[in-house]
């Protein structure tokens, strides 16, 4: 039984990552249902929660059905952090996760997310602190290192476990990878290999199929995963790994009819937590993989991500319903 703290999630969890723009209130409420032993929400900045701006709050949303559910920050100072880190207690969620993986500019070059893996006695001190300052299970998501030459990812997790870190999910690439390249989960075999750590460590990266998932069970003796990008317009990929991890046999594609409806209760979700014009316009990236293979579908898609009505996308799903009725995905 794998725990984080006093939080049992089974014997090999399969958890939903952190992504901006991604992994909000009605994504994780259809992957909740499809599997998902664990999900994070969007990361949020730690001063714009100081400051309560009004996206930075609204990313607090957690919902009891969602539980287990961590919330993740992010920031470069260690006071703002403490502050953050005792605000997100007050939401209520099961675990707090602090975000030293995000690799794009606008974080990692002012010191935060990725950017703070350039100075590893601080990202020690910055844990410490806030482990100090909230009853929380405190978690970590973090990657490899900043570049090939800076590395040092063993160390990190012993260490950020020292100062009271109860899990680390590490996503098998540098941050000057970006998100390009292979992932090289062998460093996370070394992490597990540490005599001294003894608390959960979750593999992300490159986890795109039941046949893959398997397989870097097998070879790397993580404690369970984490998926992100192949979630995003498909949530059943969490219950299709966990049948094939059971059983060895592949779970059937979702039918177009399963397809639909899940893609509607995401949108209805959308647009009741964000709005219309919003909920609308975050849901465009989803339908890709929501309809990935079926012939001819381009046409509709780009109707549905120009439309800002949501009767009109509605009125697409049920042309698409009527069009490929009885349409077998492979």
């Amino acid at each position: 039984m794998v725990k984080i703290g006093n939080l049992e999630l089974g014997e090999y969890p399969l958890l939903l990552a952190p992504m901006e723009d991604v992994s909000d209130p009605p994504f994780r409420a259809v992957c909740k249902e499809n599997g998902a032993d664990l999900m994070y929400t969007e990361f949020i900045s730690s001063e714009g929660l100081i400051r309560d701006a009004a996206k930075s709050v609204q990313k607090l949303d957690i919902f009891d059905y969602e539980k287990p559910i961590g919330i993740q920050i992010f920031g470069n100072e260690i006071q703002s952090m403490r502050e953050a880190a005792a605000i997100v207690e007050e939401a209520q969620p099961d675990i707090l996760d602090i975000n030293y993986g995000c690799p794009v500019n606008k974080v990692a070059c002012k010191g935060a997310g990725a950017g703070i893996l350039l100075d590893i006695d601080k990202m020690v001190s910055m844990t410490a602190e806030i482990v100090k300052a909230v009853n929380l299970p405190v978690t970590v998501k973090t990657r490899l290192g900043w570049d090939n030459d800076t590395i040092r990812i063993v160390e990190v997790a012993e260490r950020l476990q020292d100062v009271g870190i109860q899990a680390i999910s590490i996503h098998a690439r540098t941050r000057k990878q970006m998100y390009k390249g292979e992932a090289d989960w062998s460093y996370l075999n070394k992490v597990k290999e540490n005599p001294r750590l003894h608390i959960p460590v979750f593999g992300n990266g490159d986890i795109d199929s039941p046949e893959r998932a398997l397989e870097y069970k097998n070879k790397y003796n993580v404690d369970g995963m984490m998926i992100g990008r192949a979630s995003i317009g498909y949530p059943w990929i969490f219950n299709e790994i966990k049948h094939f991890l059971a059983t060895g046999e592949k779970l059937s594609a979702p039918e177009l009819g399963e397809r639909l409806a899940v893609a509607k209760k995401h949108l209805d979700f959308s647009v009741q937590w964000k709005g219309e014009k919003l909920g609308i316009l975050e849901m465009r990236r989803h339908y890709t993989n929501y309809f990935r293979g079926m012939p001819n579908f381009k046409p509709y898609r780009t109707r549905m991500v120009t439309t800002e009505s949501y009767e009109e996308v509605c009125a697409i799903l049920d042309e698409v319903a009527e069009v490929f009725y009885g349409y077998e995905f492979a």
